[in-house]
């Protein structure tokens, strides 16, 4: 198959060894003007996105790093996402550093990484919203290993209900967890990078970053807030070697409901959001995700919105002039209403059954093979 490049290539060959200009059919005296405008509008548009596409594949192969060696350092590393991060950066021969509030599940993750064949790996309790704490765990990761190469904040909390069912506190623990924290750990890996003049800053953030999910009021707005840090920061770190990408997933399959919480009517509302959660087709597969992320880590790429139902949902919502908030009112009239429970109720839990079976057996296999039980 040829790419935009060699397409462009073979094109002018034959324009050049023929004597045939595409354009010459467009001066032909009985094609109507707007037809030949039509028409030259197309073939520019071809035009110009076969060369970008080919200036971005030639961008991207010139960013490319191995992780082979390299020291990444993952928050919330213990569990979900963050656990399939470490196995295949590790797979691929980087040095790991993980960090999580659980001690158990951190020995957990530590003891699934060596059995992988992960040895040396870094593996530390860390409250990430308290910075003296963030400080002594990158300096222990440099101790171990030196400078951090590869940051990923991956660290994150979900609390759904309505708004109503949500406090101060959701929203102060929402920012504090997933705006605050990956500013301090920016900041303390950061002189290192700069001295260097090199490093990858990876951001994951949320579909809901891009646009809104009805009871989810807190995770929604820190998410969104994360959105702007790391735009931001892309903007003035390149020029240091630095790259900064944002990762804007939808749904993930890690079985990670039995760890959000939830308030309002729990049961009701774990059942919508676990069920999306498993739903094969709409959320993406954990292997997956990781290694697309990866991917756009070594490569140094600006952003990664998936899966393509993602892409397509946040495309639509942004340029839909007000459209797609109206449609996600009328959708959230839908959700289920507020009974009063003002306890954050834990997802396991929440969690009496009333998923259907092949969802409810998801959501315990992803659980299971991601240490997300509790």
């Amino acid at each position: 198959m040829l790419n935009a490049s060699s397409s462009i290539d073979v094109g002018i060959k034959i324009w050049c060894d023929t004597g045939m200009n595409p354009l010459d059919e467009l001066d032909a005296p009985e094609m109507p003007r707007i037809s030949r405008t039509i028409a030259i509008t197309a073939l520019a548009t071809v035009a110009a996105v076969a060369a970008g596409v080919a200036l971005r594949r030639y961008v991207r192969s010139m960013r490319r790093i191995s992780l082979s060696g390299k020291t990444v350092l993952i928050t919330g590393g213990s569990r979900g996402l963050g656990l399939e991060l470490a196995r295949q950066a590790g797979a691929a021969g980087a040095r790991i550093a993980i960090c999580a509030r659980d001690a158990g599940e951190l020995e957990a993750a530590r003891a699934d990484l060596e059995s992988r064949g992960i040895g040396g790996v870094v593996a530390s309790v860390c409250d990430i919203t308290k910075p003296e704490q963030v400080a002594d765990f990158v300096n222990l990761v440099r101790q171990r290993f030196g400078p951090i190469d590869v940051l990923i904040n991956n660290a994150g909390i979900i609390m759904v209900g309505p708004f109503e069912a949500h406090d101060r506190g959701d929203f102060e623990q929402a920012f504090a967890t997933h705006v605050n924290a990956p500013l301090e750990f920016i900041r303390a890996v950061l002189p290192d990078m700069k001295q260097r003049k090199f490093g990858r800053i990876i951001n994951i953030s949320s579909i809901g970053g891009k646009q809104p999910v009805p009871h989810m009021s807190a995770y929604i707005s820190s998410k969104h807030a994360l959105v702007g840090l790391s735009e931001a920061l892309r903007s003035e770190l390149q020029r240091h070697g630095i790259f900064v990408t944002l990762v804007c997933p939808g749904v993930i399959r890690t079985g990670s409901a039995y760890h959000a919480k939830f308030k309002g009517d729990p049961e009701r509302e774990y059942a919508w959001f676990a069920g999306i959660d498993n739903m094969p087709g709409i959320a993406i597969p954990t292997e997956r995700l990781a290694r697309q992320i990866l991917d756009a880590t070594m490569h140094g790429d600006a952003e990664l919105i998936t899966p393509t139902n993602a892409w397509l949902s946040s495309l639509a919502f942004s340029s839909a002039s007000g459209i797609g908030a109206e449609v996600l009112g009328l959708i959230g009239r839908f959700f289920p209403r507020d009974v009063g429970v003002r306890r954050a109720v834990p997802g396991w839990e929440a969690d009496v059954g009333q998923l259907p079976g092949p969802l409810q057996e998801e959501q315990q296999r992803n659980a299971a093979r991601f240490n997300e039980n509790h």
